[in-house]
């Protein structure tokens, strides 16, 4: 039962739950982060489990249910938060600080607002019908729950994805709280495009729209190298390889481009394999 891939499977989930824990506590990146090294533990155990001849049923349950908690619970409590802060913005512009630490407290602060607005009617901007908004994130555990068990059930995703896969979605969905947390201190700054796109119901439509593509019919490359010489792995190798010049260059942008860019190679890599059955 404990094996080393199954124990870091365990540590893919204790990074969900950390992740979670931050969120709450207004520190946004490290939430983010807490995630980003849960996907890393993701893609350990099952390296971990295919070398070591470690793969079993046990390991495949274990994995939905971490999976679950760091790329459905953990991004959809982020993106529940992010969307509180995005029902009034101008707060934050209001109240620009050059103390670090004020921006934890912030977040903080406007998650409470919520809280006393929505349970304890005390008369605040979440006074109106917008304070059930920021419930719409929690299709992203939602539809990430059903995704996780259509995926084992599954035999024709053994190799290559349909649809978005739940660690994918959690990512992009990561940009979102990332780019806010790292851009607080400028926020004014901002062009116009960010405010239209931080605002309550813009994200709610995005996380929404991010959320179904777990569920779609969309066919996406997986990045387990099958063969050592398969042609495929030159596609996952030129995808790796830009993912990693582009970090340096683009930093938190480098999410949406790393995932477009993943996204156009695997339609690619889609039609080319349908063009060789053919």
């Amino acid at each position: 039962m404990f094996n080393l891939a199954n124990i870091l499977t365990g540590m893919n989930l204790v990074c969900g739950v950390i992740s979670i824990i931050l969120s709450f506590s207004g520190q946004l990146d490290l939430a983010v982060y807490a995630i980003f090294i849960g996907a890393f533990f993701d893609f350990c155990d099952g390296f971990v489990a295919r070398k070591l001849n470690l793969v079993s049923e046990l390991g495949k349950q274990l994995d939905s249910l971490s999976d679950l908690v760091t790329f459905g619970v953990a991004p959809g409590i982020l993106m529940f938060i992010m969307i509180i802060i995005g029902v009034n913005p101008d707060n934050l512009i209001e109240s620009q600080s050059s103390n670090t630490l004020f921006y934890d407290y912030y977040v903080v602060q406007e998650f409470f607002t919520w809280v006393n607005g929505t349970f304890y009617e005390i008369p605040n901007t979440f006074d109106a019908s917008i304070k059930w908004l920021p419930f719409v994130a929690l299709i992203v555990p939602f539809f990430a729950l059903f995704r996780l068990a259509k995926f084992n059930l599954d035999n024709s995703q053994s190799v290559n994805f349909i649809g978005f896969p739940t660690p994918l979605v959690a990512i992009l969905l990561s940009f979102f709280p990332l780019y806010f947390f790292l851009n607080m201190q400028d926020w004014n700054s901002q062009p116009e495009l960010v405010f239209w796109i931080y605002d309550c119901y813009s994200l709610a439509i995005i996380t929404f729209g991010l959320s179904i593509l777990m569920l779609s019919r969309i066919p996406l490359m997986s990045l387990k190298f099958q063969k050592l010489q398969s042609k495929e792995n030159r596609l996952k190798i030129i995808l790796i390889l830009i993912s990693v010049v582009s970090i340096p260059f683009l930093k938190v942008l480098s999410i949406p481009f790393i995932i477009t860019l993943y996204f156009i190679i695997s339609i690619y890599h889609s039609i080319k394999l349908n063009h060789n059955e053919i």
